[in-house]
C-alpha cells in the first residue's frame, strides 16, 4: 500500500495548459500516475499529452467520472478559487503547489474541504510521491531521476514527511543511497495554514500496513513537530520515528525560509522541538547527514522488510517484474512454484503484464483470448515467413523469429486499433452528449463516406467470425457485460450501425480481443505482444512441420495448399 496517492487513483492537472502544467503532467504522467485530463478555463476541447481539457473540474467530472485528486499549477491569486471549484465537484484531495497563496484564501479552502469532506496538501507544496505508483507535483524533476533516486516500498518500507520541498527529495535520495525503502514522501508544505499538516501525515502512516516507521524533516516554527510528539505519547503513533530538525541557528524572529517556519513568542524553537520528539521516543539527530544512517539502523532493529540487500542498493536500475533469488523465483511478488499448476497461463500472463492475479473467470477469458489466436492456417504473413526461412535449413529459433517479426500494425496489430478507435467513439459519445449507438451510426457514415477502412470488423474469410460469440460469451461470465463494459458496448454498436446500412460487417476476433482487453484495462501498447504469445505456438508448430515434412528450399505458394490432419473433433467436457 501507499498512502494519498497510487496507480489507482484519477488525477486531473488544473492549469494542464500552461508551461508548468504541461512540464509538470509529463513527468506525472510517464512515472505512471493516473491522470484523466486537465482543466484551464476557456481551453476545453483542447489536448495537452493527448489528455482531454475541460473549461471546469464539473464538466471532468461529467464526462470522465469521479476524480480522486487535482493538482493545481495555477498562480497564487487563482489558488482559491480552483481548488474550491475542485471541492465542490467532489475532488476528495486537492494538492496545492503555488506559493505565496493568502492566508485567507488557504483558510477558505480549509473550510470548504472540512464542509465537503475533503483535504488539501500545501500550499506551498511539491506534492506526493509514492515510489514506484505514482508521483502529484513535480518531486524528482523527472520519471527518470524519480525512478532512480527513490526506492518503492515493496513490500514495506518508511514513510517520509517534509517541511521542506528541497529536502523532501534529498531525504528520499539519501535513505535509498542507505538502502532504505519508501512508502510515501509527502511534502506537508512551507506556508503557515496548511491542509495536511505533519500529525494528520504520521497518522496515515501509522495506519498504513506497507510503512514501518516514519523520517521526520522538521524546521522551526508552528506547533506540527510537537503535536507529533503528542500523538507519540498518547500512543496513537506508535512506528518508529527518526526525525531532524533544520533550523537550529534562528533566533526569534527570524524566518528560516518558508513562510510557516518562524519562531514567534518562543515557541516552534528548535531546542523545543528537539526535546519534545525525544520526550516522546523519537530519535533525533542532530545533523542532517545522521539521518540515513540512523533510519537504516532503526530498521534493523525492527528486522523489518524496508532495508535493501547490498546488491538491491548498489542497483543501477530496478525491473518490477521478476525477483530472482537463490533457489527461489518470484513473478510479480507471487512464488513460480505456487503459481505452477496453480494458475493457468492465461492467468500468469495477465499476472506479468499487469501485475496482479485475475478472477478465475477473467483468467478463463485470458486462456480463451490465447487460444482464438494459436494459429489461423498456413497463409497469414507470420507462418508463410516462418514456413521460407525454416525451409532454408535455419533453426526453430531464426524460423520462428521471423515469423514473429511479421507481426505488427496490419498483421496483429487490428487489436489494438480496433481498441483505440472504440475508445476514440466512446469519449466522442461523451464529449458530444450522444448515445454511444449515434456516435457509431455518424462513424459508420464517415467511414462509408470517405472509402476507409475499420480495424476489428469483416473478415476474408469468415463471414461470421466464429471466435468473436464465443469470447463474448466467456467476457460475460467474467462480468464484462454492457454498458459498463464500454468497449464491448462500443463494438457492438458498430456492428448494428453497419448492419443498418444493409452491409452488415461483423466484429471480427481481433475486434472482440482489442475491446475486451480494454474493458479488462490491459495498457494498448502490450496487445500485440499477446498476439505475439498467442501466435507463437501455431508458428513453432508450422516450423517442425516445415522442417519434417517439405524438402529444402522449395517454393512455397501461398494459396494452394490444403489441409490432411484429423477431421473434427469434440473437445471433451466442452460447454456449447
Amino acid at each position: 500500500m501507499a498512502i494519498l496517492i497510487d496507480e489507482t487513483k484519477k488525477v486531473i492537472v488544473q492549469g494542464i495548459t500552461g508551461r508548468e502544467g504541461r512540464a509538470r503532467a509529463k513527468l506525472m504522467r510517464e512515472y505512471g500516475t493516473n491522470i484523466v485530463g486537465g482543466v484551464t478555463p476557456g481551453k476545453g476541447g483542447q489536448e495537452v499529452l493527448g489528455l482531454p481539457v475541460f473549461d471546469t473540474v464539473q464538466s471532468a467530472v461529467e464526462t470522465l467520472g469521479e476524480i480522486d485528486v487535482s493538482v493545481l499549477f495555477v498562480p497564487a491569486h487563482l489558488v482559491r478559487p480552483a481548488a474550491i471549484e475542485a471541492i465542490e465537484a467532489g475532488v476528495k484531495l486537492v494538492v496545492l503547489v503555488a506559493d505565496r497563496v493568502p492566508v485567507w484564501d488557504a483558510m477558505a479552502i480549509a473550510a470548504a474541504a472540512e464542509e465537503h469532506g475533503a483535504e488539501f496538501v500545501g500550499p506551498n507544496t511539491l506534492g506526493i510521491i509514492s515510489p514506484g505508483r505514482a508521483v502529484v507535483g513535480m518531486i524528482g524533476g523527472r520519471a527518470e531521476s524519480a525512478r532512480a533516486w527513490f526506492k518503492p516500498g515493496n513490500p514495506a518500507g518508511v514513510g517520509i514527511i517534509s517541511r521542506s520541498g528541497g529536502m523532501s527529495s534529498s531525504t528520499g535520495y539519501y535513505l535509498g543511497r542507505a538502502g532504505v525503502r519508501i512508502s510515501t514522501i509527502v511534502h506537508v508544505g512551507g506556508d503557515a495554514v496548511l491542509g495536511l499538516r505533519i500529525p494528520d501525515v504520521a497518522l496515515r502512516f501509522e495506519a498504513d500496513p506497507q510503512t514501518e516507521a516514519i523520517v521526520l524533516f522538521g524546521e522551526i516554527g508552528s506547533s506540527q513537530e510537537e503535536d507529533l510528539a503528542d500523538l507519540m505519547r498518547e500512543g496513537r503513533v506508535t512506528k518508529p520515528v527518526i526525525a531532524y530538525i533544520g533550523g537550529k541557528a534562528a533566533k526569534e524572529g527570524t524566518r528560516f525560509s518558508h513562510a510557516g517556519a518562524i519562531i514567534e513568542g518562543g515557541k516552534g524553537t528548535h531546542a523545543g522541538k528537539l526535546a519534545a520528539l525525544r520526550d516522546a521516543g523519537a530519535r533525533v539527530v542532530e545533523s542532517f547527514g545522521e539521518l540515513p544512517d540512523a533510519t537504516a539502523e532503526v530498521l534493523r532493529g525492527l528486522g523489518g522488510s524496508s532495508l535493501m540487500t547490498a546488491a538491491e542498493r548498489d542497483a543501477v536500475w530496478t525491473t518490477a517484474v521478476t525477483k530472482i533469488e537463490p533457489n527461489r523465483v518470484a513473478v510479480r511478488g507471487y512464488d513460480i512454484a505456487d503459481l505452477m499448476g496453480n494458475v493457468s497461463f492465461g492467468a500468469a500472463v495477465y499476472l506479468i503484464l499487469t501485475g496482479e492475479l485475475p478472477s478465475d473467470a477473467v483468467g478463463r477469458l485470458m486462456d480463451a483470448v490465447l487460444v482464438s489466436s494459436i494459429d489461423h492456417g498456413a497463409t497469414p504473413p507470420s507462418c508463410l515467413s516462418a514456413r521460407t526461412v525454416a525451409s532454408t535449413g535455419a533453426s526453430l529459433s531464426q524460423s520462428v523469429a521471423s515469423g514473429i517479426a511479421s507481426i505488427n500494425r496490419h498483421h496483429g496489430g487490428a487489436i489494438e486499433d480496433c481498441a483505440r478507435t472504440l475508445g476514440s467513439l466512446i469519449e466522442d459519445a461523451a464529449a458530444e452528449g450522444r448515445s454511444i449507438d449515434e456516435a457509431a451510426t455518424a462513424l459508420v457514415a464517415e467511414i462509408k463516406a470517405s472509402g476507409s477502412r475499420i480495424s476489428g470488423f469483416g473478415h476474408r474469410v469468415h463471414r461470421k467470425d466464429p471466435r468473436t460469440a464465443r469470447l463474448f460469451a466467456l467476457a460475460t461470465e467474467a462480468g464484462l457485460t454492457e454498458p459498463n463494459a464500454q468497449h464491448v458496448a462500443a463494438a457492438r454498436a458498430v456492428e448494428r450501425a453497419f448492419a443498418a446500412t444493409g452491409k452488415p460487417l461483423p466484429i471480427n476476433v481481433d475486434g472482440a480481443i482489442g475491446a475486451i482487453l480494454a474493458d479488462l484495462g490491459i495498457d494498448p501498447r502490450v496487445y500485440n505482444g499477446i498476439f505475439m504469445i498467442a501466435r507463437t505456438p501455431g508458428l513453432v508448430a508450422h516450423v517442425a512441420e516445415e522442417q519434417t515434412r517439405e524438402k529444402p528450399m522449395r517454393r512455397i505458394d501461398p494459396v494452394r495448399h490444403a489441409y490432411d490432419g484429423p477431421g473434427l473433433r469434440s473437445v471433451p467436457g466442452a460447454k456449447p
